[in-house]
């Protein structure tokens, strides 16, 4: 008998941002396919079910249905869900109603614990050191906040990573960056690492079946490694 899919805790906070920052609409087909492959390849899903556009798109629905039997009258429910002043930006519109969260979804921050990369679940507040570097207290996605840490903003944060179809592995050349995922015995995250090595064999039904020979940039330790387990940097 098949297992029926759920979505992960974190997850569903996720997506419950997003619902609150749309005013209760759920969002277009394009950023739900967006947001299932940043769901997918994140490290509390490995070895689950990977997520799909219409699994996101079913559950933004399901939650605009409860939202109007429950208040199908209440002119000021959507100001109560989606506060004018969401926005922390002294430069932002007046009328901007569209929460951060939205945004925070699309960015990643490395943990001075591992060296690793995680999804960004909020950014909590900022400060600017002495020597003139600004910083950021990060909470990450699907963890607590005993887990928060500051991070440099040059250095430790970015726009996340994408994982890439079958059909796009001609993306992946010698010498780029990537994320890529790494499990052993003691851990299972994702750290950055250069491929050093492409081996390009034929498609089969099961998607693409080429090799990656990459290395990790912090320990310089070689790997082979298929294309599921990479993401490329959205500048590639």
């Amino acid at each position: 008998m098949a297992s029926v899919f759920e979505f992960l805790e974190s997850e569903i906070r996720n997506m419950e941002n997003v619902f609150k920052a749309t005013g209760g609409k759920p969002p277009g087909r394009e950023f739900c396919h967006r947001v299932a492959q940043s769901f997918s390849y994140t490290v509390r899903r490995a070895g689950k079910p990977l997520v799909y556009a219409d699994q996101v798109q079913n559950w933004f629905e399901k939650k605009q249905e409860e939202l109007e039997a429950l208040v199908p009258c209440s002119p000021g429910f959507k100001e109560f869900i989606v506060p004018k002043n969401t926005s922390t930006s002294s430069s932002a519109p007046e009328n901007c109603q569209i929460s951060e969260d939205i945004t925070e979804l699309l960015f990643e921050a490395k943990s001075s614990k591992d060296d690793a990369w995680y999804d960004v679940g909020s950014f909590l507040r900022h400060r600017v050191l002495s020597t003139g570097e600004r910083e950021v207290r990060v909470r990450f996605a699907g963890f607590g906040s005993e887990e928060d840490e500051w991070v440099n903003v040059e250095k430790g944060v970015r726009e996340r990573s994408i994982p890439l179809e079958a059909s796009e592995c001609h993306r992946v050349k010698v010498g780029d960056l990537v994320l890529c995922f790494r499990e052993d015995d003691d851990e299972a995250i994702y750290y950055d690492a250069h491929v050093v090595e492409i081996q390009q064999r034929l498609h089969d039904i099961t998607g693409c079946t080429c090799h990656f020979v990459v290395r990790f940039d912090h320990d310089n330790v070689e790997e082979t490694v298929n294309l599921k387990r990479i993401c490329c940097r959205p500048t590639q």
